[in-house]
């Protein structure tokens, strides 16, 4: 599958561990938002591939948690912006795996850091050239008569 056609398979490939039958994901067409202008002609252009979460059987039960944990039981994806069904159909499906796949990704465990020595003595030249610099914008004291 490429990145903005999915394969001619029975099949949706979400990611390398993962592909869905097309028998579980439910595509409804509708009419597409918009004027008509030239193309009046009324077409159910509009095309929304939902895929449920809870009844896949082809999830693992890990994958199952994290795409609830991610958000709805019901992940959608619409596609409007073309003319044909037939295209909005395959960038629908396109959007519904790029979705899935963006709630299967394990975030990369983040690694504490400290600063090194000379980040610290640059942030803390720059405070030094902050503060002379507003100092110097004040007015001149006056002088103390003692």
């Amino acid at each position: 599958m490429s990145e903005t056609e999915p394969a001619r398979s029975p099949h949706l490939r979400i990611n390398p561990q993962l592909t869905l039958p097309l028998a579980e994901i439910r595509i409804r067409t509708s009419r597409s938002s918009g004027p008509g202008g030239q193309h009046a002609n009324v077409t159910a252009s509009r095309v929304e591939a939902s895929f449920d979460v809870l009844a896949s059987r082809s999830l693992s039960d890990s994958q199952r948690h994290r795409l609830l944990a991610h958000g709805d039981p019901v992940v959608v994806a619409v596609a409007q912006d073309e003319r044909s069904q037939a295209r909005n159909r395959e960038l629908a499906l396109v959007r519904l795996a790029q979705r899935l796949a963006a709630a299967l990704a394990v975030p990369k465990p983040r690694r504490a850091t400290a600063p090194s020595a000379a980040a610290r003595e640059r942030r803390l030249a720059a405070k030094r050239r902050s503060s002379e610099r507003k100092r110097e914008r004040r007015p001149p004291e006056a002088p103390s008569e003692e």
